[in-house]
């Protein structure tokens, strides 16, 4: 190639490519965690799948930590967001200075699975239980469920960290654990394995419980109002496409999951009803919410001081008042 030729092609190339350089300069990096990989974060999947905090100017990376560990890095100020469940009720109940923003789910997407040996809950007395990790959501869960039933967790059976949805299943499978709490991919697998169901918190109506979360430092609220908009309207959207588009949706679990497509079939119609329609829950449901993390007939604190939803109630003002639809 003669260098004018050479010259023309570097300054096509360097054309096309400064747009591209320019809008990724313009992007605001982002740091949020996710607790584990699983269908609770599927409005956090498409999000990113589909842009929408692209289209707000954000560069969101999702890091996979586990919950204790998320919870420090935003106080730390490490990550600017946490999208974490019931695992972050429990600390700031106890005065952490974090605010819960935004929820996907108002339902617990978990049932406890035991070996097919166990047939109630009485049978768990001095068995042991799989959780992801220890002060996770599950494990509160968990914790309180025995509780109502006369067992005491630690005394009376002993409770594991074994680690995510998969590994939990795992452990079950070849032993390591008689009984794991389970999310809805892993636990139709253990189903068609033969486990035994012992409860499905699903199905449970006294049990509210918030998955697929936003929290932040409640200083970044006050500071920077417009970053929390722009994610949570990323993270809206993705939830409001995850209840509109059934296929598509399902074909992100399976891919982001790794499972097939049947299993993520059955995981999308588990936990689609449990999705709130609009990011946010009421008085009412944020109550319930804080029954697993609080002592036995103690008030809990002020709502005030642990939810604020009117950013997410304004992004949905503004998106119907926008007739926003979001396309397949």
């Amino acid at each position: 190639m003669n260098p004018l030729r050479w010259f023309l092609f570097c300054l096509a190339v360097l054309s096309g490519a400064a747009p591209r350089f320019a809008e990724a300069q313009a992007l605001r990096k982002i740091n949020a965690t996710i607790p584990a990989v699983s269908e609770s974060s599927v409005a956090f999947y498409i999000a990113k799948e589909k842009g929408y905090w692209r289209e707000e100017g954000l560069d969101v990376e999702l890091i996979l930590v586990r919950a204790a560990i998320s919870i420090q890095a935003v106080i730390a100020g490490n990550v600017e967001f946490g999208t974490a469940g019931g695992s972050a009720l429990l600390p700031i109940t106890r005065g952490l200075p974090m605010t819960f923003l935004f929820t996907s789910y108002d339902k617990a997407n978990f049932s406890l699975y035991s070996n097919p040996s166990i047939r109630s809950v009485a049978e768990l007395k001095g068995r042991r239980i799989g959780v992801s990790s220890f002060g996770s959501g599950p494990d509160s869960l968990l914790r309180d469920f025995l509780h109502d039933h006369g067992i005491e967790a630690g005394r009376d059976a002993t409770i594991l960290a074994v680690g995510t949805g998969m590994e939990r299943f795992v452990s079950l499978k070849t032993g390591a654990v008689d009984a794991a709490m389970l999310s809805p991919s892993a636990y139709i697998m253990a189903e068609d394995a033969g486990f035994r169901e012992l409860v499905s918190f699903v199905r449970q109506p006294n049990y509210v419980y918030l998955q697929g979360g936003v929290i932040t430092r409640s200083s970044l609220l006050k500071t920077d109002p417009a970053l929390i908009e722009k994610f949570i309207r990323g993270s809206l959207k993705g939830l409001l496409y995850a209840q509109a588009n059934r296929s598509p949706t399902i074909a992100l679990l399976a891919r982001t999951l790794k499972i097939t497509p049947d299993v993520a079939a059955r995981t999308y119609d588990e936990v689609r009803p449990g999705m709130t329609q609009d990011g946010t829950v009421g008085e009412p449901q944020q109550k319930k919410s804080l029954t697993a993390f609080l002592e036995k007939n103690k008030e809990p604190p002020p709502l005030g001081k642990i939810f604020d939803f009117s950013l997410t109630r304004k992004t949905m003002a503004d998106l119907k008042a926008q007739q926003w639809r979001p396309a397949p």
